[in-house]
């Protein structure tokens, strides 16, 4: 697993050497920027997965810079401010930013949401599952992404519908970690019709495993591999190898 590169961008040098300090003390690749233009230098020259950005930078708006980045940018970030109005925090979330901590702060709270985003953000990336061209293999079965064909370990073709292939794709990347149905959701763009309420989208997840179950699982009232996660949502309990097709 690579080391997360957090970008904590501070004007005041003692506030950002502090925090630089402290996230390399728990595990992080931290490096410090003042201004966009150190900001922009700091991101051509490697991978941020995370910005911890301040919202006031002497004649620069932490605001402002938050909305540049997200024209072209979809790198976590977390506002950091001594603003902690609701209105102020509103504000950052309204030009893109993911969390917004008040100063003055626990570190340890500056830890814990830092871990959180950055999860997300993993949790996010990995939902928008494998775009490109692959082969699945899992428990004997083959899933073909480029011919769209499920082969069960006795070699047959398996008929799966467009929302059902997109439900085992979703699995297929995220093997052993346990989805919400919400996420799933998120994963499939599931819209239905109707009321587009939560328990709406419950349901329909439940039925469209349901169906997945039926056709992938030997017995689906006792499924091994597309496991219900009693208070979570559903596990693929599969071991899954992939290679580009």
């Amino acid at each position: 697993m690579s080391i997360s590169r957090l970008l904590v961008v501070d004007d005041d040098d003692e506030m950002r050497d502090m925090m630089t300090e402290y996230l390399r003390k728990h595990g992080f690749m931290a490096l410090g920027a003042a201004s966009l233009a150190e900001i922009e230098a700091a991101m051509a020259a490697g991978r941020i997965d995370l910005i911890l950005l301040d919202v006031m930078l002497g004649d620069e708006s932490g605001l402002e810079i938050c909305a540049t980045l997200r024209r072209d940018q979809d790198v976590p970030i977390i506002m950091v401010s001594a603003l902690s109005a609701d209105h102020q925090r509103m504000a950052g979330y309204e030009v893109g930013a993911d969390d917004y901590i008040a100063k003055p702060f626990n570190p340890d709270l500056l830890l814990a949401r830092v871990r959180a985003v950055l999860a997300r953000a993993g949790r996010s990336a990995s939902l928008a599952y494998r775009r490109r061209t692959r082969t699945f293999r899992f428990n004997g079965w083959r899933y073909d992404a480029k011919r769209n064909e499920v082969l069960s370990p006795d070699g047959y073709q398996v008929a799966l519908s467009r929302r059902e292939t997109a439900l085992l794709q979703a699995f297929l990347a995220n093997p052993h970690i346990p989805l919400t149905r919400e996420e799933i959701a998120a994963a499939l763009d599931v819209t239905g019709e109707g009321d587009h309420n939560d328990e709406a989208h419950g349901r329909a997840i439940d039925v469209l495993v349901g169906r997945l179950r039926s056709k992938i699982e030997t017995a689906p009232k006792d499924p091994r591999m597309l496991r219900t996660e009693r208070g979570v949502g559903y596990v693929f309990a599969a071991d899954v190898t992939s290679e580009d097709a």
